[in-house]
């Protein structure tokens, strides 16, 4: 059976909220985090807003040494620090201390190192000028930047590592630090990951076309999730991280407990039966659901709420019917379900981690956020699964079980399941 793991601390910065009290209303009240971007507009995007966190690097005085703020410039690093240190806080811990922590660990995430950084590092290298980049350019340009710096302010000396599978980061890191508790390598894990989605990533989605176009002067509107007026996704940044721990660990020391990690799964489609480079395939998706489930040792019936990846694209339908599928449930059987990217975007590699914390306080607080911008259903997805199933509004509701799930480019799953904990 293994060890059962739990969760103990939460820390999120989101474009709409940039600490867990924000994020909390937010959710509750369907607040978009989406804003115009007037740089956008002057680089001739066709897409111009993004969802943009409230932040910069000064709110990280006293998260890290001065020294070590003094030279850090890049974004997507900042947002894992907060993040990830206002998740250890909120478990009960101390940042300060020399104490090596060899029963704990960490598994934090990225898809791309910021881009700003690399290209101040090559501007630099361009004009001859490389004895002015400074001693601090490659650990914030290595994809492992962030959690050098987290695993290294707070001495974790379990696993730490840093992985990157494109938009199913996020909840992969979740589910493999759960994997190390649950099998006995770890007592706790720090997890987690983080994206900073500047102009010349932004451009680079923007270039193939699959960003939402028609929204431009409403952005609260652009990123429209299982809807027929859904033009494509709005990208997002920020940092989503938990503490989870094995149970006995939490209740000796008495943590708080938010919740428990039933089951987790996470694997590829191998880009063969539809799957693609950019496209999950149906029976990748399916499996790892149906894994996950058989992880947690329930069955589909036991599901009160999936949060969806759900970006706002034509792949939206072909996502539910797999739902349906994995969970042998339709119509109105079919659970809630609701997708956090109507409200901040797609933050790529930190969506997991982000839509994993706003599940968390939906246990907590026993309510379902609400799909914003969904005045018209996509006929193809009410089909199946009914549309009292898609909540417009805040829903106050027993929620036991649910199902979190997202796909990243070349087709990688990742499903978790967690509950409230008894």
């Amino acid at each position: 059976m293994g060890k059962r793991v739990v969760i103990t601390g939460i820390g999120v910065i989101s474009p709409n909220g940039s600490n867990i009290p924000d994020f909390l209303h937010s959710l509750q009240h369907g607040v978009s985090g989406i804003k115009f971007i007037p740089q956008y507009e002057e680089f001739h995007f066709n897409c111009q807003v993004a969802g943009s966190p409230n932040f910069n690097l000064e709110m990280l005085h006293g998260y890290i040494s001065e020294t070590s703020l003094y030279g850090l410039k890049g974004k997507g690093i900042g947002f894992g620090i907060k993040a990830a240190l206002d998740a250890w806080t909120d478990a009960g811990n101390e940042i300060a201390g020399q104490e090596t922590l060899w029963d704990t660990g960490c598994v934090f995430g990225s898809s791309v190192a910021d881009t700003d950084v690399i290209k101040n590092a090559i501007s630099k290298v361009d004009a001859k000028e490389s004895k002015k980049l400074g001693s601090r350019v490659v650990e914030q340009i290595m994809n492992s930047g962030v959690t050098a710096y987290i695993s290294g302010r707070l001495g974790l000396a379990n696993k730490v590592i840093s992985n990157s599978s494109a938009c199913a980061t996020g909840t992969q890191a979740i589910v493999m630090g759960y994997e190390y508790i649950k099998h006995g390598m770890a007592k706790r894990m720090l997890v987690g990951s983080s994206e900073f989605v500047d102009a010349y990533v932004f451009g680079a989605f923007d270039s193939m076309r699959v960003l939402s176009r028609k929204f431009n002067d409403q952005p609260e509107k652009a990123s429209r999730p299982m809807s027929m007026t859904a033009g494509g996704f709005i990208p997002g940044s920020g940092a989503g991280a938990l503490v989870i721990e094995e149970l006995d660990y939490a209740l000796a020391r008495g943590a708080k407990i938010y919740g428990e990690i039933l089951g987790g799964n996470h694997n590829s489609g191998g880009q063969r039966s539809g799957g693609t480079m950019t496209a999950p395939s149906g029976p990748g998706v399916i499996r790892c659901i149906q894994d996950a489930l058989a992880d947690a040792n329930i069955s589909g019936n036991d599901v009160d709420l999936i949060s969806g990846h759900l970006t706002a694209t034509v792949a939206d339908k072909f996502e539910v019917e797999n739902w349906t599928k994995a969970l042998g449930r339709k119509g109105e059987d079919f659970p809630q379900i609701n997708s956090l990217k109507s409200m901040i975007g797609h933050c790529l590699s930190a969506a997991g981690s982000i839509e994993t914390v706003a599940s968390v306080l939906q246990l907590e607080h026993q309510f379902v956020h609400p799909n914003i911008n969904l005045e018209d259903p996509n006929p193809e997805i009410i089909d199946l699964i009914s549309k009292k199933n898609l909540p417009v509004s805040m829903v106050s509701r027993e929620v036991n079980v649910i199902a979190k799930a997202n796909f990243g480019f070349g087709d990688i799953n990742a499903c978790l399941i967690i509950a409230k904990y008894r």
